[in-house]
């Protein structure tokens, strides 16, 4: 009697929230009966779970694998997977198969355990699996197609589709016969099948913020970045403690849902595709559907005023308002066009001419040192960016790029998942020839290991870097060339040191927050 050979194995398994069948639990019983019954031995496990298999991106767990087959990493000899769905459902056949091939090629083949076909190179069983693929990727299809259905006839109801409800408006549960059931939360969701969600009217004082939002835009003729700086000023908070912005007061005066209109599709995005505009002829509204925080006659003046401010003037007249604007101040800023009642928003000149500089050229406005401040701002951006390319560069296999809030607010991620923020300090003259380095701390990336870059005194290039546990401070402060405060870091003399000093910075922050929480303890 022969002996069966044990061939090591990875197993993968994946869950959406399709089906009962598709739990990890059961994938993980199958993958095991397969493997005892092939003479497989598991030894490595990759999951994702609540994950679709539409794309590669957010699928950690099999970007892992491959990175590890590919790198020569693994120490398995075949990888098992439940079925073709379970390795992706994604739309191009052609990238299942590739994913498949690179496993292939290092030596892995990889096995579906829960499959009809055998797991050969026989021309039947490849032409089952190349079917099997395009099925899965067809399922994904047309079950968007179904849920998009589903959707639209719920808005035509007046049933709210997802999304936050926005300043000044609560979500409501409703039963199935309308009754109000309870208010929720945000990020909770409803849990019954027959649940419906509606829009009702948030907080007393968030409402009288909405209306009074209307009363300066107008009667009081005030533009939308004044409202939004006066907001500021008087410390309301925006949806989530956030301050308010002109998008943000936009909103609260173009959006429907302040009349009780429930609009739905403004945006399309479908099969982890990029999100795109809707035509507002094709968008699904519903007057009636919500209790109105604004009357009709506001909404449509707001708008109104709004339309004439951009939409319907020609970019002469556009230009035509600037020239009246430096003719009665004597000057062109970015503030004076923001806060002017009788020009559009600084968005609609980048939006027309390409930025607000042009549109000064345009007129014959040209004083370079009102643009100091914007060039100084885009040459610190380059320096910042350069730098961030040049550590990645060096540590490409340590070091990986973080994007939050838009492209100025990268940061690094190291090996370990610890996050580093990179932090540029301009130098200000304080006195003559006294020169210090002013630093803008970052809220949410303060308490961060920080790369803290200093620029020369002409701001053109670095001086000098120095790794930092964190940043222990909220407010913008001014260091002197030698300051004490940089003797909590270290200095980084050469890229190559980043990542170890990255790493000692990060131990150096938690042995001080250990040593302060013991003396506490003794007190």
């Amino acid at each position: 009697m022969s002996l069966l050979t044990i061939v090591a194995a990875a197993q993968y398994l994946r869950m959406s929230t399709e089906h009962q069948q598709y739990s990890i639990a059961n994938q993980t019983q199958a993958i095991q009966n397969y493997a005892d019954g092939h003479g497989f031995s598991i030894v490595q496990t990759y999951s994702d779970a609540a994950k679709s298999g539409l794309v590669l991106k957010h699928r950690l767990g099999l970007r892992q694998l491959l990175n590890d087959v590919v790198n020569e990493k693994s120490s398995y000899k075949a990888i098992l997977v439940y079925d073709v769905s379970r390795w992706g459902r994604f739309q191009d056949t052609d990238e299942s198969a590739h994913y498949e091939f690179l496993c292939k090629s290092a030596g892995i083949p990889v096995h579906y355990c829960a499959e009809t076909f055998i797991n050969d190179d026989t021309l039947p069983n490849l032409i089952m699996k190349s079917l099997k693929r395009t099925m899965a990727g067809e399922y994904s299809r047309e079950l968007s197609v179904k849920v998009l259905a589903g959707q639209k006839r719920l808005a035509q109801l007046g049933f709210k589709q997802g999304g936050v409800p926005g300043y000044g408006l609560r979500r409501m549960l409703v039963s199935a016969s309308g009754e109000h059931k309870q208010q929720l939360a945000h990020g909770e969701r409803k849990s019954i099948t027959t649940d419906r969600v509606i829009l009702v009217p948030g907080p007393d004082c968030e409402v009288q913020i909405v209306r009074e939002i209307y009363r300066m835009f107008i009667f009081d003729r005030r533009p939308v970045y004044a409202i939004a700086s006066d907001l500021n000023q008087r410390g309301v908070k925006c949806v989530g403690d956030s301050k308010w912005d002109y998008l943000a007061v936009y909103s609260v005066l173009t959006h429907p849902k302040y009349v009780g209109c429930h609009v739905f599709g403004r945006t399309s995005q479908k099969l982890c595709t990029a999100s795109v505009r809707v035509p507002a002829a094709e968008w699904i509204r519903t007057p009636g559907a919500f209790e109105a925080i604004i009357d009709q006659g506001s909404y449509d003046q707001a708008k109104r005023i709004l339309a004439d401010r951009t939409i319907n003037k020609s970019d002469q007249e556009l230009l035509d308002s600037l020239r009246w604007l430096l003719a009665t101040e004597g000057r062109l800023s970015l503030q004076l066009v923001k806060t002017s009642s009788h020009l559009p928003s600084p968005s609609t000149y980048r939006l027309r001419f390409g930025s607000l500089r042009h549109a000064y050229e345009l007129i014959g406005y040209r004083r370079p040192g009102d643009f100091g401040p914007i060039d100084l701002r885009r040459r610190t951006q380059a320096l910042r960016d350069d730098l961030i390319r040049q550590i990645v560069e060096t540590h490409s296999k340590d070091v990986s790029v973080v994007r939050r809030g838009g492209r100025w607010r990268t940061r690094l991620r190291l090996r370990n998942g610890r996050i580093v923020s990179v932090l540029v300090s301009r130098a200000v003259r304080t006195w003559k020839t006294a020169i210090r380095w002013q630093i803008d701390p970052v809220l949410h990336e303060r308490r961060s290991v920080t790369l803290l870059a200093r620029l020369d005194g002409e701001n053109k290039s670095f001086q000098d870097f120095y790794v930092l546990p964190n940043v222990d401070r909220r407010k913008r402060f001014l260091i002197e060339l030698r300051d004490k405060w940089l003797e909590r870091g270290e200095k980084l003399r050469r890229l190559s040191q980043f990542c170890r000093l990255a790493h000692e910075a990060k131990c150096r922050a938690v042995d001080g927050l250990t040593v302060q929480s013991a003396t506490r303890s003794r007190f």
